[in-house]
């Protein structure tokens, strides 16, 4: 239902670009039949990696739409950033616990379990030691020994004749040699002559190198016996242990490791016990101290926010946060509209606009967000001075992030530094959907239809010059303070 009318696939596609220059290239193509496919930087990936990356660059705030900040992880999140909590002592605690853990399971809590392994644990070592394994390949240079003895005959006798051709009567040292007598002393032959010497010299070298190594070869049926036995010691060896005689004597040596753990097991487990014992008084100690952080920061930031809602058309609403026993994992942001009402949950108790208006108040709060903020119609339901406020708000929140906003209110508009129209028209009986940006007197005369409904009112045109210049003068002096702090800063 995403892809158009008559068209085979829609594409979705957008480049970011981060403060340090990076661009990021991320792209969604929906066929009309088949599965979808994600692209980031021009490459496959899943749909899950393209959702992981959007988190990160755009934070959607809409009336329909599930934000980031109504789950209690992003809670507890925006709280930590707040409060500046330290997480890292208490996370690295908890690791080395679950190592403890780890090393406590390791040595078998079930004393017939841990019998049974000892036993099958010192038959294998007790095999592995009387192996006496120290090469790691024994086994290939015992292959080729016992193929050296296996044909020990026949290869003495290979050697023999290989001698006869080479330096026997008539072999081919003799042919060698007659070739040079007839050739020596004639001119065009001297070369010739020299490497035919050259060959003499080769083949006496080669054929006295056979006669050595065919006296090296006995006939040792013994010895054939020894390594074919302990061949098939390392055979069996590898059978049970381990692919290659490295692998074996790496089991050999975490199998005595193992044994020795277990036949430990008892002092090593009060080892560990006490290790436990330490590390969660240590953990108690953080996560107390990351609670109490979290309890001294909850009212601060809900006061900041409410002040921020009471601007925003809800003057009437209260804001809170509630934070939950030692370590404060259990983050709730609680809401209230109207006098008389109990806080509750956000996501339960506020409206579509409430929710987008109460988000924005946090945001103004909080600068730790994705870098680019979408708010789909957070002005419903608002308008006057509220507007205007609700525009100043979204004009200030730009100053640290990318804000695209979706309004119908000229007031929200005007404080837009950069203005976008949607439209719609029929072409060749297809509806069409186009944006342009205005600029000028377009941009008037946009604020003006949308402030009347016509774009020819001179009383609107008159009203949306007012609206953009009054809009334009609040940008422009919340710059310069901004500025003014931001140097103040700078000397401090």
């Amino acid at each position: 239902t995403m892809v158009r009318h008559g068209a085979s696939e829609a594409v979705v596609e957008g480049r970011f670009t981060g403060a340090d220059g990076r661009e990021i290239v991320v792209r969604r193509v929906i066929p009309r039949d088949g599965r979808s496919r994600a692209y980031i930087d021009g490459g496959l990936a899943t749909a899950s990696a393209l959702a992981e990356l959007g988190a990160e660059l755009v934070d959607l705030h809409g009336q329909h739409s599930h934000q980031s900040l109504l789950k209690t992880a992003a809670q507890r999140s925006a709280l930590d950033a707040y409060a500046q909590v330290g997480l890292a002592p208490l996370e690295a605690a908890r690791a080395e616990l679950r190592a403890i853990d780890e090393e406590l399971a390791a040595l078998g809590r079930n004393e017939r379990d841990r019998a049974r392994e000892v036993d099958l644990l010192r038959f294998q070592v007790e095999e592995l030691a009387k192996a006496g394994l120290e090469d790691p390949d024994e086994d290939l240079a015992l292959e080729r020994e016992e193929d050296l003895l296996a044909d020990a005959a026949a290869h003495r006798d290979a050697a023999s004749v290989a001698l006869g051709a080479l330096s026997g009567d008539g072999g081919a040292i003799d042919g060698l040699s007659a070739a040079v007598a007839a050739l020596s002393g004639r001119g065009p032959f001297g070369t010739v002559t020299e490497r035919l010497r050259g060959l003499i010299a080769e083949a006496q070298d080669v054929s006295a190198e056979i006669r050595s190594l065919a006296e090296a070869i006995d006939d040792d049926p013994d010895r054939l016996a020894v390594v074919r036995d302990r061949r098939r010691v390392l055979h069996e060896l590898k059978r049970k242990y381990g692919d290659t005689l490295a692998d074996v004597m790496e089991y050999a040596s975490a199998a005595n490791k193992r044994l020795i753990q277990l036949e430990q097991r008892d002092e090593l487990a009060r080892q560990f016990e006490q290790q436990r014992v330490g590390q969660l008084k240590l953990i108690q100690r953080l996560e107390h101290e990351v609670g109490e952080a979290r309890r001294r920061a909850a009212p601060t930031l809900a006061a900041e926010v409410e002040a921020n809602l009471a601007s925003l058309a809800l003057d009437k609403a209260r804001f809170a946060i509630e934070v939950g026993a030692d370590p404060g994992d259990d983050v709730t942001m609680l809401f209230s509209a109207n006098p008389g009402s109990p806080l509750l949950p956000l996501a339960k108790v506020a409206s579509g606009g409430e929710l987008a208006r109460t988000m924005l108040a946090v945001r103004l709060v909080l600068s730790d967000a994705p870098p680019t903020l979408i708010f789909d119609e957070v002005d419903a339901g608002i308008g006057g001075s509220a507007a205007v406020a609700v525009g100043r708000s979204l004009s200030a929140l730009g100053h640290r992030h990318q804000v695209l906003v979706v309004t119908h209110l000229p007031q929200v508009a005007a404080f837009a530094d950069h203005q976008v129209t949607v439209t719609k028209r029929t072409m060749r009986g297809r509806t069409v959907t186009s944006v342009q940006q205005v600029h000028g007197a377009e941009r008037v005369a946009e604020i003006a239809r949308m402030l009347s409904g016509s774009a020819e009112s001179v009383a609107a045109l008159e009203h949306a010059e007012e609206l953009l210049a009054t809009s334009a003068t609040a940008r422009e002096e919340a710059r310069r303070q901004r500025f003014g702090v931001r140097r103040s800063r700078m000397r401090d």
